[in-house]
Order: C-alpha cells, then structure tokens, then sequence
C-alpha cells in the first residue's frame, strides 16, 4: 500500500482494494483479487515482500535497530496460535504459506447480486472539495453492490470500503455472491468508495483517511449514503450493529476511525495492516494514531465494537524502533493487547513471511474475516 509519512498535512485511511485497502491504481498480482481489499495502490510493496523488509513507512535512510523491549514485543507473536474456521476472539498467526479462499471465485449457480457505479464531483462536497490539496482528483467512484436476495423497501445491512477495496474485478461482490447464497453473511450492501486523489504528506487521501476524528464517516453518511439509497432504490439500515467499515493501511486507519469516533453509526470494522502510528497529529492524538494502541483504547469506555485486525511479519517499520512511532507491527500487537485488556470482542491475525496489506493474506483471510465481524448478526441469530 502507498505509505503516509509523518506530517500536519491532514491523513486519514480500511481496505481489501485496490485491492482492498489501499487500493489498485497497481496491476494486482495474478492470485489477488484486484479491487478485494487486496491490491495496494500503486508504489505500494510487493506481495510478501512488504516495506517492513526495507525499514518500513516513514522511515528515511538507514533507521536505528530494534530495541530489546521492541524484540520482546514482537517475539509475543510467535506466541499466537494458528487461525483456524471457527475460531473465536483472540490473537492467532497464518502462513507462512498462503492459498486463495475459494469464496473470491465466482461459483456457477450461485445467484449474482448487482454491481453498479457513479462518479462524485469533488467541488459538490462539503466535507472534502480537494482546494489543492496534492494528487486531489475533481471526481471519485463509488462502487454499489446489491445481492440479489435484497428485497424491496427494507432496510439492509451495510458495508463501507475505504479506498474502494473490493471493488476491482468484483472481488468482494463475488466473495458476498457466495456467502450470501450460502447463508453465512447477511444480505449485505456494500459502497466502494474510492479515495480523492494522491498518498502521503499532503494529499488528499491523507486529508480524508489519517485525520484522527469522525469526519469521513460523517461525509459517507451526508454526502454518499443517501445518493445510493435515492439512485438504486434501496434503505440501509440506520442500526449500527448492521454496518461495517473496512480498509487497510491508512484505509484500515480511517475504518476503525469510523467506529470508534461513531459508534452510532458503524459497530463493525475489519483491518488489514492497520497504521495505528503517528501520520497526523492534532490536540487530542499528539502522536497520531499511535495514541490508539498506546493509551486511548485503555483509558476510554469500552464501546461496542466487534473488530478484526491483521499485521505481517514483513509490515511497515517492521525493523524501526518503536519510539519513531512507524512500526506498524508493535502498533498493531499493542492494539491487540489493549483490546483484550478491555475485553472487546476482536481478533488480531499475525502474517508470516508477508508484507504491508499483502495480497495473498487477504485473498486467503477475506471471507473468514467477514465471517468473524459478522458473526451473531442480527443480534441473537443462530449461525
């Protein structure tokens, strides 16, 4: 995924896109389902090499080793059990060797929901009218996907996919195909929103996805939910337990954002590679999303939020000291231990020998991950 580097410019970014969470200006490699979730935007690291392997995401030149507090953070993971179906909430590992769910391959017989498009001018927003901000496109994509099994006039749960994950080669439209049909998802919608435009310092997908506050899941709800409800005819439930934001990187970032800053609207969330660092700062996160994991997950009221999470062996910063806050692996065990601590309902899936939001992670992770987030809904239901 294309990497934020530490900066006032606004950042915010959940997911599986270009991918999935950063996602897909990149040819996806030939096993990743382009748009899932699973294909970093262009300039992002290559499948299982990741920027992690090079010193990782906001690190310049040669970086200072590893402590041995560091050492002993990650050494946890090796600690973690295998992720297995069915598995319930915990810390679990994968890998190191990867093979694609057969849920992202379109199965014949298995009714096909429908897959629609339209373009946001981005002078027309409120929230985000790009006025300069660098690589700001003056329109973005939104991708709608509608399971055949919707019916007319009621209310149906929702996923949002930051950086449109999902959304390339209907990866995420073809996993939902056959969960549905198979009865182990809801008849979900989901919006693939892409982002505005540019990665990094500065830019506008910066402005939307690193800035720590509620803001872009109050421009979905202003500015895009009701387009897709008057255009295709549908309702999306306003019950928060029935929506579900998704990203990775910096997208994964902006999905937990969307939860935790709106509880109200958003009680699920599913996280790969999320940057749980220090990309933009402001009054109450003077280090970024690094306060996340480091103390306001703790310090705060347990909200009810069901989450899953992913980092790799190989992730950004994975060989950076933790007091740079860029290393993306100690960001994300601290985030799995605060989230224990506090008794949520989460996993926290550890990659082996696999980069920052890496294609074969998630082409393997995808339909399991709904699965878990899903799991119990509607409240009370028998799965």
């Amino acid at each position: 995924m294309k990497t934020v580097h530490r900066t006032w410019a606004v950042a915010l970014v959940c997911m599986l896109a270009g991918a999935g969470f950063a996602i897909a200006q990149a040819t996806p490699p030939a096993t990743m389902p382009a748009g899932a979730g699973a294909v970093p935007p262009a300039g992002a690291p290559a499948a299982g090499g990741g920027r992690g392997a090079r010193g990782g995401r906001g690190g310049r030149g040669a970086a200072a080793p590893l402590t041995d507090a560091d050492k002993a953070e990650i050494a946890k993971l090796a600690e973690y059990p295998a992720w297995k179906p069915g598995v319930g909430v915990g810390n679990y590992s994968i890998g190191p060797e990867y093979a694609p769910a057969p849920e992202i391959t379109p199965k014949e017989g298995v009714p096909k929901g429908k897959v629609q498009t339209f373009t946001l001018q981005a002078a027309d927003s409120k929230f985000f009218p790009s006025p300069g901000a660098r690589g700001a496109t003056p329109t973005r994509q939104v991708t709608v996907y509608i399971p055949s099994q919707y019916v007319a006039g009621t209310a149906a749960p929702l996923i949002v996919s930051c950086d449109a994950y999902g959304a390339k080669n209907n990866v995420l439209p073809n996993i939902l195909d056959n969960m549905i049909a198979d009865k182990r998802m809801p008849a979900v919608i989901a919006v693939m929103i892409a982002n505005g435009g540019g990665d990094g310092p500065g830019s506008e997908r910066g402005l939307e996805y690193d800035n720590m506050s509620g803001t872009y899941a109050e421009f979905v709800e202003a500015e895009i939910l009701p387009k897709v409800e008057k255009d295709y005819n549908v309702k999306i439930t306003k019950d928060p337990e029935g929506r579900m934001s998704l990203g990775g990187s910096s997208g994964g970032c902006a999905a937990f954002a969307m939860a935790w800053f709106h509880p109200d609207l958003y009680r699920k969330a599913l996280i790969y590679s999320g940057t749980f660092v220090n990309q933009h700062q402001n009054a109450d996160f003077p280090r970024g999303a690094w306060e996340f994991p480091d103390h306001v997950v703790a310090d705060s009221p347990k909200k009810p939020l069901r989450l899953w999470l992913h980092v790799s062996q190989n992730d950004n910063g994975s060989t950076q000291p933790s007091s740079g806050l860029h290393n993306w692996v100690i960001a994300n065990v601290k985030m799995a231990e605060a989230l224990k601590a506090k008794g949520y309902d989460y996993q926290m899936i550890y990659a082996k020998n696999a980069g920052h939001t890496d294609a074969k992670v998630i082409n393997q992770t995808y339909p399991q991950a709904l699965e878990f987030v899903w799991k119990d809904y509607p409240k009370g239901a028998a799965k």
